[in-house]
């Protein structure tokens, strides 16, 4: 299967966005992506004032767009990720929709972004967020797919029981900035990617050095034995990655670590709420 990853810049304009989406969809379908992967927080800059202004509830007009522009290019869309309200909390959201623009998945960001590095960055999205509390997979007629929100996937439990449920691939739109991702981008995915021997692919807005919060970029695509199949720079692009999932289960017959595990001594349970 081909995924597009839309590493795009995002402006403190809401339909700005929305317009710069339809535009990189189109062109991706145009090159005969099947899935195509936004950025987290697609449409609206990263910070707690922006979430807030921009929020909207599901089947808003954010959610309508990108519904459209899924049916209209017949394509599979992760739609990064927005501020959702609902019931007067806000949420981290990742809606994903089918080919026919149907709702197929969404996941709320489970782990928040509560971090002060020393000499470095420092966030706290719980000023404005609430925490979801599912793990999120869906089905294609490719594979199974496991989507998670750029902190979530730096806690190990979550991709392998993404895995465990049975996805070949994993997708985390995703905001690193000039502090983490120097500093852990890379070996993230890389270490996911080998953990559970399947692909992982990370897309990031791109770098804005003026904005508050500066995206780190460099979007990836990752092989199940850890190889870097594709790495983004630091600006606008849209990147074409084939997948070839037979890697996946060629390399889970070689090293059988999933079927190896010593389920008699240790055991991860799935619990959702």
């Amino acid at each position: 299967m081909k995924i597009a990853l839309v590493q795009m810049h995002v402006y403190a304009d809401k339909q700005k966005n929305i317009d710069s989406v339809v535009k990189n969809v189109e062109e991706a379908a145009a090159k005969k992506a099947d899935i195509v992967i936004l950025p987290e927080m697609f449409c609206c800059p990263y910070t707690n004032k922006y979430f807030k202004k921009f929020a909207e509830n599901e089947g808003g007009s954010i959610w309508q767009a990108m519904s459209k522009t899924a049916q209209a290019n017949k394509v599979y869309l992760v739609a990064g990720s927005m501020p959702e309200t609902d019931r007067g909390r806000i949420y981290n959201t990742c809606f994903i929709f089918d080919k026919e623009g149907r709702q197929i998945g969404k996941h709320r960001k489970i782990h928040l972004f509560d971090v002060s590095v020393k000499d470095g960055q420092n966030f706290c999205e719980s000023e404005t967020f609430s925490k979801g509390k599912s793990i999120t997979t869906f089905d294609t007629e490719f594979c199974k797919i496991g989507v998670c929100i750029c902190f979530d996937m730096r806690f190990p439990e979550l991709a392998r029981l993404m895995a465990l449920d049975g996805a070949q691939l994993i997708v985390v739109p995703a905001a690193f900035n000039m502090t983490t991702g120097p500093a852990h981008w890379e070996v993230m995915f890389r270490q996911r990617a080998v953990d559970n021997q399947l692909f992982t692919v990370g897309v990031a807005p791109a770098r804005n050095e003026k904005a508050e919060y500066v995206s780190y970029g460099n979007s990836i695509a990752v092989s199940p034995w850890g190889d870097i199949i594709y790495r983004a720079g630091n600006f606008q692009e849209l990147a074409l990655v084939d997948i070839d999932l037979n890697k996946v289960s060629d390399i889970r017959t070689q090293f059988p670590l999933l079927s190896a595990r010593r389920t008699d001594l240790y055991e991860l349970r799935r619990i959702n709420k």
